[in-house]
C-alpha cells in the first residue's frame, strides 16, 4: 500500500510539475494558507542556499512531494464572491445612490419652496393624497377631500339637514382620523368625506370628487324638497364606534364625546381665600 500511494503521489507531482521555461514565482498562485506560506518561505531559503553552494540539498522526491502537498492544502481559487456578498454590495450601492441624491439634487428643491398659508373660511376643503416615492402603486391615483359642513355655502339649517341626508355614510359628526384635523377643533355639524380612485389619473379623481361636492351643495340649497320630515341615519356612526370597542356607542358618545369642558364645576373643591392661587405660587 505504501508503494502504491507513493507512486500515485509521484504521478500527481509529474502532472502538476511546472514547465521548465517558466519561473516558479510567476506560476505560484496567491494564497493565505499559513502552512503553504511557511513551506514556500522554507523553499526559498533552500533554493538560495543551493544557488550559493551549487549543491543540491534535497532529493527529487522531496521536491515532488512538496508540490503535491501545496496543491492539496491550498484552497481552491475563488472566481467570484457568493450571492450574499452581491446582496450586500447592492444594498451599499442603493444607499450611495440616495446619498448622492440628497447631496446634489435636494438643494435644487429650494427653487420650488412656497410659504405656508393657513387655510381660511374661503378655502375649507382639505385634500389628501398618497405617493410612494416614485414607485408604482394603485393608491397613488386616489384623491380624498374632507370639508366641514359649517364652512360650506349653505343657506339655512334645512339645507344643512338635507346635505347630511344626501351625503349618507360620507357624513360623520366627528372629523375623520386621517383628515389632518386637530382633535381640539369643534365638531359643529360634522364633516363630509369624498374619495375617488376609479380613474387612472389623480387629476381626474380629484375633479370627480370636487364635482360631487358641488352637486351636493347645489342640491342641498334647492328648496323644492327639503326632506325635513326624514331623520338622520346614524347606523354607520354607531357601527364604527361599536367596532372600535372604546365605549363611544354608549350614552350618545358618538355624537358628543365628553371632554374636560364637560366636567361639572360644582364637583370642584372650594377655593380657600387664604390659600394662594397656583399662579401666585409659581410667581413666588
Amino acid at each position: 500500500m505504501a508503494h502504491s500511494s507513493l507512486a500515485q503521489c509521484l504521478g500527481i507531482s509529474r502532472a502538476l510539475r511546472r514547465p521548465s521555461g517558466l519561473s516558479s514565482q510567476s506560476l505560484r498562485r496567491f494564497t493565505t494558507s499559513k502552512r503553504v506560506c511557511q513551506r514556500r518561505k522554507k523553499d526559498e531559503v533552500v533554493e538560495q542556499d543551493e544557488q550559493e553552494t551549487g549543491r543540491r540539498t534535497r532529493s527529487v522526491l522531496e521536491e515532488d512531494l512538496d508540490d503535491v502537498w501545496e496543491q492539496l492544502e491550498e484552497s481552491s481559487e475563488i472566481q467570484d464572491s457568493p450571492s450574499g456578498g452581491h446582496m450586500i454590495l447592492q444594498e451599499q450601492r442603493q444607499v450611495l445612490h440616495y446619498m448622492r441624491l440628497i447631496e446634489h439634487e435636494m438643494p435644487k428643491l429650494v427653487a420650488y419652496r412656497k410659504p405656508f398659508i393657513p387655510p381660511t373660511s374661503s378655502t375649507p376643503v382639505i385634500l389628501r393624497s398618497m405617493h410612494y416615492q416614485g414607485e408604482g402603486h394603485p393608491a397613488v391615483a386616489k384623491r380624498v377631500i374632507v370639508v366641514p359642513v359649517d364652512q360650506l355655502p349653505l343657506n339655512n339649517e334645512t339645507a344643512i339637514h338635507k346635505l347630511k341626508l344626501l351625503a349618507g355614510p360620507r357624513w360623520t359628526p366627528n372629523p375623520p382620523a386621517d383628515a389632518g384635523v386637530s382633535r381640539e377643533t369643534e365638531w359643529g355639524n360634522g364633516y363630509v368625506k369624498i374619495s375617488c380612485e376609479d380613474f387612472p389619473r389623480p387629476s381626474m379623481n380629484l375633479k370627480w370628487a370636487s364635482d360631487t361636492l358641488d352637486k351636493l351643495i347645489a342640491e342641498a340649497n334647492d328648496s323644492k324638497d327639503t326632506f325635513s320630515d326624514l331623520p338622520l341615519d346614524l347606523r354607520h356612526v354607531y357601527a364604527k364606534a361599536l367596532k372600535a370597542k372604546k365605549g363611544d356607542h354608549l350614552r350618545n358618545r358618538a355624537l358628543n364625546r365628553p371632554s374636560v369642558k364637560d366636567f361639572p364645576k360644582e364637583w370642584l373643591p372650594p377655593v380657600d381665600s387664604a390659600t394662594p392661587a397656583p399662579s401666585e405660587q409659581a410667581a413666588s
